[in-house]
């Protein structure tokens, strides 16, 4: 019985260390399982991760983003950064934009719209070498400068109305500024169009204006006062009334058909010219000449009237009498070079 009583008990402990095994087993075999199901969990879900990163980049990469975006309620596309969409022989922009807090650029394209252009830009809105026939869609707010050279539009209505840098509106068809902003911090330029006259040009501009190549016969509505150049040169210009009053660079023109100088700056800081016109007296001319002052190429019989003072060239060749050194040296104290011949 002593021996039976032993043996159950061994038994027992026999039993109850197959069941902790097994138990420790089956412990082992979970713990096991979990951490292959985790490391596939983990797994899967950093491939979704990469496959969405991929989709992200891929978006802004099709959408021209550099920088972060968000999509709004309205299904417009917010982008803190810039956004470029140059020379991608688009005929339309690809997606609606918000906000653009840098630059948004789609120039050298194939598009006749700007419809989802973003309504507010940062930076500079370049639009230039398209097909645009208008500024429709443009953005009401700029924060640097605008450019929609090169297209064929024949009104800038739709424009933003500041401009803090600069606008530039050359090389298509306009036949009026009806629309140009009243305010341009650097420069603006309008050459290359069929304009017969400035009115609706900015009041005022800060770096340079240009108004060349068009068929302007007169300067009136031209600004007061320009930082920089003044070009109004390869016009139809008889009479420079409503040129600015203070130039603050170079004042151009010529390849005119004028035969006076008056109405003037009186003072410019940089080159005049004003040859290939057909002057045929000096007088009106500034008083005050920066840079170097051109006359050549007139029908000039006096060089009376001549600036009192050139701070660099002065040349006269080319005119209807052939003028002297001496000639020059009475009427204007040129620093440079004096060309007659």
């Amino acid at each position: 019985m002593f021996v039976l009583g032993i043996f159950k008990q061994q038994k027992k402990r026999d039993d109850e260390m197959e069941n902790g095994n097994l138990q420790q087993l089956i412990k082992s075999k979970a713990i096991s399982l979990g951490l292959m199901l985790s490391f596939f969990l983990i797994m899967h879900i950093g491939a979704i991760g990469k496959e969405n990163l991929q989709d992200v980049d891929q978006f802004k990469i099709d959408n021209g983003i550099e920088g972060s975006y968000t999509i709004d309620k309205n299904g417009l596309c917010n982008v803190d950064g810039d956004v470029d969409l140059t020379d991608r022989n688009l005929k339309e922009i690809p997606i609606p934009f918000g906000t653009v807090s840098g630059s948004f650029w789609c120039y050298d394209n194939q598009l006749t719209s700007l419809k989802g252009a973003p309504t507010k830009v940062g930076g500079i809105f370049n639009c230039r070498n398209n097909k645009l026939p208008s500024l429709e869609f443009t953005p009401k707010e700029v924060g640097k400068s605008f450019y929609c050279s090169n297209n064929q539009l024949t009104t800038l209505e739709g424009a933003p109305k500041t401009v803090s840098g600069t606008f530039l509106c050359d090389s298509n068809q306009l036949t009026s500024l009806k629309g140009a902003p009243t305010k341009v911090g650097s420069h603006f330029n309008c050459s290359g169009n069929q304009l017969k006259s400035l009115e609706f040009a900015p009041i005022e501009v800060g770096g340079d204006f240009w108004c060349s190549e068009n068929q302007l016969t007169s300067l009136e509505d031209a600004p007061i006062a320009v930082g920089e150049w003044f070009m109004c040169n390869d016009n139809q210009l008889r009479s420079l009334k409503g040129a600015p009053k203070t130039v603050g660079g170079t004042f151009d023109c010529r390849n005119n058909q004028l035969k006076t100088l008056k109405f003037a700056p009186k003072e410019v800081d940089g080159t005049f010219f004003c040859d290939n016109n057909k002057l045929t007296t000096l007088e009106f001319a500034p008083t005050k000449v920066g840079g170097t002052f051109w006359c050549h190429n007139n029908q000039l019989t006096s060089l009376v009237g001549a600036p009192k003072t050139v701070g660099g060239d002065f040349y006269c060749n080319n005119n209807s009498i052939q003028f002297t050194v001496a000639n020059v040296r009475s009427v204007s104290n040129a620093k440079g070079k004096i060309y007659v011949n």
